[in-house]
């Protein structure tokens, strides 16, 4: 069964292509990457700008699962993901003590490997 009720939407995966499950996962790795960081630096401004920054993308994922504006959602995804990449080189080299790419740090290469993706997933499917 493709679609599935939940509180008065369905489920509509079945109209999700690999383009879609590949953003979703990409979106995913970057979700858990931003939660972990976020509660390993809450209660501070930073914690919490992570933990905002992981919900933002699983609100993403719900958003295209259940269908609701989904081109929306990639035109909207498309200026989030792109300043999460901005945003942590500025912080982290541009304006903070690190050497790019020596201390890039492995959560650093998959999230930012994994938001490129996303990127790419996203333009993809608003052409």
């Amino acid at each position: 069964m493709a679609a599935t009720e939940t509180q008065g939407r369905s489920l509509d995966v079945a109209s999700l292509d690999s383009r879609h499950w590949l953003g979703v996962v990409a979106a995913l790795v970057s979700a858990a990457v931003h939660l972990l960081l976020g509660v390993r630096l809450a209660p501070s401004g930073l914690g919490i700008s992570f933990i905002l920054a992981g919900l933002g993308f699983l609100g993403g994922i719900a958003l295209v699962v259940i269908g609701i504006r989904r081109r929306l959602v990639c035109a909207v995804g498309v200026p989030f993901t792109l300043s999460q990449i901005l945003l942590w080189y500025y912080v982290n080299f541009a304006a903070g003590p690190k050497s790019f790419p020596a201390d890039v740090g492995t959560l650093g290469a998959v999230d930012k490997a994994a938001q490129l993706i996303l990127l790419a997933v996203l333009v993809a499917l608003l052409r």
